[in-house]
């Protein structure tokens, strides 16, 4: 094989494709109506100016997949940041009890879904291999699709394709699971705080969604769209008798359910450490349904891994109160309304659409970007008598 034949190759590659999806991704753009917002949190970029003009519209049948090559992401603490969160709304069709407390709705903008496509485009030339897009609800979007397939033809840095995956209530799957399997989606999670019908009416506040929810998982799982997982936060003397009901869940539907701590990010500030699941009580608890043996998981994971004893079922823990794993944090989340922020704790955010509606072009969008991952923080202070809860709350950060 001739290796400089092949390197010139995939060189010609590259420009090209970056040549091409830049103007591409900039002429394709959302067309629905964006919610007016309030600004939240701490800004720190340049404020907007004027909406530069667009691209001319690109011919998208001659389009060329991005393959661009420039430094990995990497924080002052060594941390390599691979992972990018996007929230497309702050909106959500659920009004769970222990996140949306409040009766706030919506609070920040939406952009168009062009401009998140121009963000994560800079965002994977940077070194991100895996996006996930989240809410609020995304799939409200009506665009969402059309996203996904944008996202799909991006490629990483080592012309890889990106790991593409979407955290949903899972309330308008079972129509979306085959569109966004077939426009390049990868994975699906589904939140999930009981697997009793009466009980996640309560939680939810939404009749008759658990029978969606289940229409839901069936249809990503016939489209593909699989490891599924299904993510439950517990609170103690609220969901956790469901436990055991979830262990069940697991097998019978061959998913992989997580269990989440829950974390002081509802609307109400209501958190304290009692309404916490300990991870080590929730295996205890789970061994009296079956014995669980933990297997490997990466180093960046946020969930401790088992299976049962069988081998039929796996059960993932998200231990972020009891056993954080910020050491080894490889996320970076971009908010609705175009900020970044760099944990889910963060009480500054970096203000990237307001310099990208000022005019700035990829390179100064780059330079930001790299300025922001420097200064993550190191760790979140959940439970310590310094804590300062984080400017947002979660649903307007995104999942």
């Amino acid at each position: 094989m001739d290796c400089r034949g092949a390197a010139s190759r995939t060189c010609n590659r590259r420009t090209q494709g970056v040549a091409g999806n830049r103007c591409a991704s900039r002429a394709w753009k959302g067309n629905e109506t964006i919610l007016p917002g309030r600004s939240g949190g701490v800004h720190t970029s340049d404020q907007p100016a004027a909406i530069p003009s667009p691209c001319p519209r690109a011919d998208h049948t001659q389009r060329a997949e991005t393959v661009v090559s420039h430094a990995i992401l990497t924080d002052k603490y060594g941390r390599q940041i691979t992972d990018l969160r996007i929230s497309v709304t702050d909106r959500c069709n659920y009004r769970c009890v222990y996140c949306r407390t409040g009766n706030d709705g919506a609070l920040f903008s939406e952009l168009a879904m062009g401009e998140y496509l121009r963000m994560a485009r800079v965002f994977v030339s940077l070194g991100i291999t895996k996006i996930r897009l989240t809410g609020g609800e995304p799939l409200l979007r009506r665009d969402l699709t059309e996203l996904v397939g944008e996202l799909s033809r991006l490629r990483t840095a080592d012309g890889g394709r990106l790991d593409l995956a979407i955290t949903t209530n899972g309330h308008l799957l079972a129509k979306m699971a085959a569109p966004l399997a077939a426009a390049g989606l990868n994975r699906v999670t589904v939140s999930m705080d009981a697997v009793d019908r009466e009980r996640f009416a309560r939680i939810t506040r939404v009749p008759n969604g658990y029978e969606n929810v289940l229409a839901g998982i069936r249809a990503a799982k016939e489209a593909g769209l699989e490891p599924l997982k299904i993510n439950c936060v517990l609170l103690r003397g609220f969901n956790d008798d469901q436990i055991t009901a979830f262990g069940c869940f697991a097998r019978e539907h061959q998913v992989m359910v997580r269990f989440i701590e829950f974390m002081p990010l509802e609307e109400d500030r209501v958190w304290s450490p009692e309404v916490v699941v300990p991870l080590k009580e929730i295996l205890e608890r789970m061994a009296r349904f079956r014995p669980l043996r933990e297997i490997a998981h990466g180093a960046s994971e946020t969930a401790r891994r088992y299976l049962f004893d069988d081998g039929i079922g796996e059960i993932g823990i998200i231990a972020p109160v009891s056993m954080p794993f910020c050491g080894h944090c490889s996320r970076v989340r971009l908010t609705s309304d175009g900020k970044i922020r760099t944990c889910l704790f963060s009480i500054v955010e970096h203000d990237l659409y307001g310099l990208m509606r000022a005019g700035a072009d990829d390179e100064r969008l780059s330079r930001f970007i790299v300025d922001a991952i420097a200064h993550k923080e190191q760790r979140h202070h959940i439970g310590e008598p310094d804590f300062v809860p984080p400017s947002r709350t979660m649903v307007h950060i995104g999942g």
